[in-house]
């Protein structure tokens, strides 16, 4: 399956759709998101599904090491599945995926269902980007402490995050996404972040915020869940 639309159009419409936003409960549930949890989704429709996401995302799922695209290969279904259903309610201001998430571009619940499952098994770059301050060094300690104080309860010892709390995992993803991320929710920009974390970091300075982005950065994935190589290509997408 190839999805058709018609870019400017759906680009037109992501704009009219945000100039007005509505106020959001972090994580109320229901609608959408819950219908897609609840599905049994079909990994093999995922993959057409994808070839929409692959443009941004890379067919490897790994997006940029500058941070313009994140990560998604090895996310969480869970965290897929409310990023997306977030993002199609408005409750999530992406003006740039707007249009890519909309049902008339990827299709109902169960496509979303389908195609996080698909992510969800993606094997994550060995090689993403990473932050300036590598272990051995007072900056990564920094961080590391900062990490422990801070971001060990929800986000886990490695960075695994909580699948069933909707809790992200952040070891892999890129240093620049994440940093940008950080400081969206820190500033109160990201209108879906959890209100425990916007009060965990408000009083992160920028150097803070640098420094313990950098150490999760560097936080190792398992090694099962890594492609072979950075040069590994995706043969679904060959």
């Amino acid at each position: 399956m190839k999805p058709s639309f018609t870019k400017h159009s759906l680009l037109a419409a992501a704009v009219a759709a945000l100039i007005s936003v509505p106020a959001f409960a972090w994580n109320e549930g229901g609608g959408e998101q819950d219908e897609a949890l609840h599905l049994t989704p079909d990994p093999e429709n995922g993959i057409d599904i994808y070839e929409v996401c692959s443009a941004c995302h890379l067919p490897e799922g790994w997006g940029l090491p500058d941070g313009t695209f994140p990560q998604l290969a090895g996310q969480h279904r869970g965290v897929l599945i409310k990023q997306l259903a977030d993002i199609r309610a408005l409750n999530r201001d992406n003006p740039t995926m707007y249009p890519f998430a909309l049902p008339e571009s990827i299709g109902d619940a169960q496509a979303l269902a389908d195609v996080v499952a698909y992510i969800e098994k993606l094997p994550m770059n060995p090689e993403p980007g990473r932050g300036p301050w590598a272990e051995g060094t007072a900056e990564f300690e920094k961080g590391k402490k900062l990490y422990a104080d801070n971001c060990v309860k929800c986000h886990g010892e490695t960075g695994m995050g909580d699948k069933e709390k909707f809790y992200p995992r952040i070891n892999g993803q890129h240093y620049n996404y994440m940093l940008r991320q950080f400081e969206w929710i820190r500033d109160g920009k990201r209108r879906n972040a959890n209100p425990d974390m916007v009060a965990q970091i408000k009083g992160f300075s920028d150097d803070d915020m640098k420094h313990v982005i950098s150490y999760v950065s560097h936080v190792p994935v398992p090694a099962d869940q890594l492609a072979p190589s950075a040069d590994w290509q995706n043969p679904d997408f060959k």
